[in-house]
């Protein structure tokens, strides 16, 4: 697009803070890509707890920022200086309190974190819903249980969304599918269940409603970016104050707006730190410790299975393969340090994402855990990655390769069974999103022979959450009256989108059937371990 034809009014920014990566994509109206901007980070353990510092909140959103600003500068020789609409999303769940006066009152608890096993239990019970650890009102009710001094001070909640929210439009409202990760949501008066907010507040005497920010669903404003929100997205000043946004959303209703899987019986995947199978359905089903209910961004709602492990573990091992071959790169060239510049990320992974297409039917025998923190799915408050092998295995490339994507999707198999055995729902195609799934082809078949159904990855998949944020963003700006979310994204964001549809063969589903059985009879050795290191 040439510059004199761009109109920055007609444009949608979408911002999203994934657990490795924040992102910002800036789409115009035929919802192509502009430019984008990146900021790696990670969680890191801090007392016991997976947490981000504030600084490191505010710093990686400022420098992504920075980044997308350098980008279109660069492509288009002019200052990003406003847009038509911003959206801001977060990785679900977790805690995040502040008093009267906004000081935060706790380091910021992560979903990461497997600490609130007793309150989940407790509230589960009450509610006759599931409510996994790392659901915001666990967390609340834990830091109850646990007589924290903080409640003593505590105005607010919310989460990192809602948190970033507030920051730069000085208002407290939520996304309502990342308000169905805080609290249980009456699918029909798309807000709060009022009747669990009653149970609670007997239960424990907590006013949670003046607690919880407002729930917001798509196509709603939700308030303008201030003066000081403006400087705190751009510390230089460049960006503009004004500009409207959308309700903030959680990770996984951007995935959902990033796939077109909004409307009832569609469902996605989004794999990388985590992953998570999202399907939508047309009712509330029944309490599954493998299963919570959410909605997607419009308030309908969804079955969720949410596994806290999936590709962090991978990455360590590929991380460590890269070093070997940057030292002897280094070794090679007489250099006494490696050269990294010769390396690129992105290649790497494809290279060994392709490896594990040429494994043995069995992976040669080996086995894994990718269990970095715990899991709730299995039921585990502590991880340890594991890989195990017998004495006659065959230990190559690409068996163990083969091995560590599989294990990423081990977990959310088990929870997937859950729908289909005891819910019947049925998988008939899934859409694929998230970076297991960047490398053509491969993320897709291994998933498509866990499923045993199609899987599609989108052209854009590759652009994550931040994508389907920017879409958020823009279905607020451009819906016509009475236009739904599904119909706008289905007709025309989607409507002649490319993606590559992937088919595992019965051999691939009958590999993944046995390595399955075998991960489950493992599962005792995995607790041992997190009994024992």
């Amino acid at each position: 697009m040439k510059d004199c034809l761009l109109d920055l009014a007609n444009t949608a920014l979408g911002i999203e803070l994934g657990s490795t990566r924040i992102k910002a994509v800036l789409i115009d109206t035929d919802f192509v890509p502009l430019a984008t901007g990146i900021f790696e980070w990670e969680n890191h353990l801090e007392d016991g707890i997976w947490t981000y510092s504030s600084e490191e909140i505010t710093t990686g959103l400022q420098k992504c920022f920075a980044d997308l600003k350098e980008k279109f500068k660069a492509k288009y020789g002019r200052t990003l200086s406003t847009c038509g609409a911003i959206g801001l999303s977060a990785m679900m769940h977790g805690y995040l309190p502040f008093d009267e006066e906004g000081n935060q009152l706790t380091p910021f608890r992560t979903w990461r974190n497997t600490i609130t096993g007793e309150a989940a239990e407790i509230l589960t019970g009450l509610f006759g819903v599931n409510i996994p650890q790392r659901w915001s009102v666990a967390h609340l009710y834990q830091a109850f249980l646990n007589k924290e001094e903080h409640l003593k001070r505590l105005a607010f909640f919310t989460t990192l969304s809602g948190f970033l929210h507030w920051k730069l439009t000085g208002i407290k409202v939520i996304g309502i599918g990342d308000a169905s990760g805080m609290f249980p949501i009456d699918p029909k008066t798309k807000d709060y269940d009022q009747e669990m907010l009653k149970q609670f507040e007997t239960l424990c005497g907590l006013d949670l409603r003046s607690l919880l920010p407002k729930v917001l669903t798509a196509g709603e404003p939700a308030g303008i970016l201030t003066q000081e929100g403006a400087l705190l997205l751009d510390p230089s000043g460049d960006l503009s104050p004004g500009i409207p946004l959308a309700p903030c959303e959680g990770d996984a209703g951007t995935g959902m707006a990033a796939t077109n899987a909004v409307a009832p019986q569609t469902g996605n995947v989004s794999a990388g730190t985590s992953a998570f199978a999202m399907i939508v359905t047309d009712r509330q089903l029944s309490a599954h410790r493998e299963v919570d209910m959410v909605t997607t961004p419009a308030g309908d709602p969804v079955a969720m299975v949410h596994c806290n492990n999936c590709t962090s573990d991978l990455n360590s091992w590929i991380c460590l393969f890269r070093e070997i071959c940057e030292l002897y790169e280094a070794s090679k060239s007489g250099l006494l340090s490696s050269d990294t510049s010769s390396f690129d990320n992105e290649t790497f992974f494809r290279l060994l994402f392709r490896k594990a297409l040429e494994a043995e039917p069995d992976c040669g025998g080996l086995l894994n855990f990718n269990y970095i923190s715990g899991e709730g799915v299995t039921d585990l408050d502590k991880g340890v990655p594991l890989f195990l092998r017998r004495a006659d295995s065959q230990l190559s490339l690409s068996n163990f390769m083969c091995t560590q994507l599989l294990s990423s999707l081990a977990t959310l198999k088990i929870g997937l069974d859950i729908l289909t055995s005891s819910e019947q729902i049925p998988i008939e195609k899934l859409y694929g999103h998230g970076g297991f799934f960047k490398t053509p082809e491969v993320g897709a078949r291994f998933l498509s022979a866990a499923v045993d159904a199609p899987v599609s990855v989108m052209k854009t998949a590759g652009e994550g959450g931040a994508y389907g944020m920017a879409l958020l963003a823009a279905f607020m700006l451009w819906k016509e009256k009475g236009e739904s979310l599904s119909d706008f994204l289905a007709n025309k964001v989607f409507r002649e989108a490319p993606s590559e549809e992937v088919i595992a063969s019965p051999e691939e589903r009958e590999r993944f059937a046995a390595f399955l059985e075998q991960y489950k009879k493992a599962l005792p050795l995995e607790e041992l371990a997190t009994q024992i290191i």
